[in-house]
């Protein structure tokens, strides 16, 4: 068991603990490895049953390798979003744009990272009957010869197919191959050294355990050829919790902050409840008012899942090797909840302040729009507004100046929208305009005219 200088009580990890021998027995899974993490840091983790049955040396522990199969699109929509940065392509980009010779049309990036183009799931010839997946050649002419069974944008349909084809755009538009690609605009630079292509030991062997027996059936490893984009990787739980504290705390030389963000907005629901949601090749969990962003992952003898909650800065995770093993993202989630709910880090103390503008000074306190009222403050030198009816843990907007009495809203309520002052013949603030809604010292309708 592995816990950081932060560790969590006794009482937690007796928890934790009891929750993934309970997930590993009800999978019946051979072997499983379960952490928390709080800013990519783990916090807490535990192995548990035999990574390889015909060899008890094995070690089995943080840095096993598992397949992480699914998992592997979050680093295909991060390369696909840092060449969007690099403005070598625009998520409205169709896939008949970018890669000549392909037939269907209008098929967009955001659609194929969402899962919402309509294509079919899998590339064509039953490659989960035959365990053969498409060269690059044979990828393309499948593209072709696949069906687009939904309208677009019309419902969540899950396309390993699409991500195929955004690891040959990576692979096109970067002038090599994704792996390289990846090798070098992700794992080298996040020393992800134990997430490879081909396994590197120690890793669990892959099993299947039939339903009406418990001895365990080896499964074959698959070369994934050009779909490797959509699930080849393997990690440990090591790699992906540093890889989660990436996601939530993005060093910007690698990927803006900005577009981790717009990756986590919702784009299409994926169940009726709306519980499920998808990003921008991130699945988006709701759980008990929290949204929990990350991945499931399955593969022959391979079943993971990654979520965090950015609020909080927690990474729950599992990773099991039976092939049928029972909901990654419900126990990943469960765990990280747990610590959330149960052990939650400290919050920073209040710290002074140390600027305040003299322009802002004349824009501070009580103000109305629509007769609500809203604060405007001063915090760390910037002016920034609260809705007094929003919730006590509801992000206040922050504004930037933008030239004389102009401000843009760079983040929270009305996100980037301008706000302008208004002043009198005296140099007095008389109202605000953000929005365009009016907001005056005092509550007054529509048709009221400003004092």
């Amino acid at each position: 068991m592995t816990q950081s200088p932060s560790s969590l009580s006794d009482a937690t990890t007796r928890t934790l603990t009891a929750t993934a021998v309970e997930a590993q027995r009800s999978s019946r899974t051979p072997a499983l490895v379960a952490g928390v993490a709080r800013h990519g840091e783990l916090l807490w983790s535990e192995a548990v049953g035999r990574a390889d049955l015909a060899d008890p040396s094995v070690p089995l522990g943080d840095d096993t390798q598992f397949l992480v199969a699914s998992n592997t699109k979050t680093f295909t929509a991060v390369l696909i979003m840092q060449l969007r940065d690099e403005g070598k392509l625009s998520l409205d980009d169709t896939v008949d744009k970018l890669v000549p010779g392909t037939t269907h049309a209008q098929v967009t990036i955001r659609e194929m990272l969402a899962h919402v183009s309509g294509m079919q799931r899998e590339p064509v010839g039953d490659v989960w009957d035959t365990l053969e997946f498409p060269d690059r050649d044979g990828l393309i002419s499948g593209w072709n010869e696949a069906e687009r069974v939904l309208r677009p944008h019309n419902r969540w349909h899950y396309s390993n197919l699409c991500y195929a084809l955004l690891g040959e755009i990576v692979a096109r538009l970067d002038g090599g191959s994704w792996e390289t690609s990846l090798q070098r605009r992700l794992l080298d630079p996040l020393e992800l050294r134990r997430t490879t292509l081909t396994r590197v030991a120690p890793y669990v062997g892959l099993y299947y355990v039939p339903p009406f027996t418990d001895v365990p059936v080896e499964e074959p490893v698959l070369a994934k050829n050009t779909t490797a984009s959509a699930g080849a990787l393997a990690s440990t739980l090591s790699d992906m919790v540093r890889w989660h504290g990436f996601l939530l705390d993005p060093d910007e030389a690698i990927l803006s902050p900005d577009t981790v963000e717009e990756m986590r907005q919702p784009q299409i629901a994926a169940d009726p409840g709306w519980n499920t949601a998808w990003g921008l090749g991130l699945e988006l969990e709701r759980r008990d008012g929290r949204i929990w962003f990350g991945h499931t992952g399955g593969m022959p003898g391979g079943i993971t899942g990654f979520f965090s909650e950015p609020e909080s800065g927690t990474t729950g995770a599992v990773l099991m090797n039976n092939s049928i093993s029972k909901d990654p993202a419900g126990t990943a989630i469960k765990l990280g909840e747990y610590v959330v709910v149960n052990d939650p880090e400290l919050p920073e103390p209040w710290t002074p302040g140390t600027v305040e503008p003299e322009e802002l000074k004349p824009l501070v306190g009580q103000w109305f729009s629509e007769g609500a009222e809203f604060t405007f403050a001063i915090k760390e030198g910037k002016l920034t507004a609260r809705f007094a009816a929003a919730p006590a843990n509801t992000p206040v907007s922050v504004f930037e100046p933008e030239g004389a009495d102009a401000y843009r809203t760079a983040s929270g309520r009305e996100r980037g929208e301008r706000l302008v002052i208004h002043r009198r013949d005296d140099g007095s603030v008389r109202q605000f305009n953000w929005a365009t809604y009016r907001f005056t010292r005092e509550p007054l309708g529509f048709g009221q005219p400003t004092p």
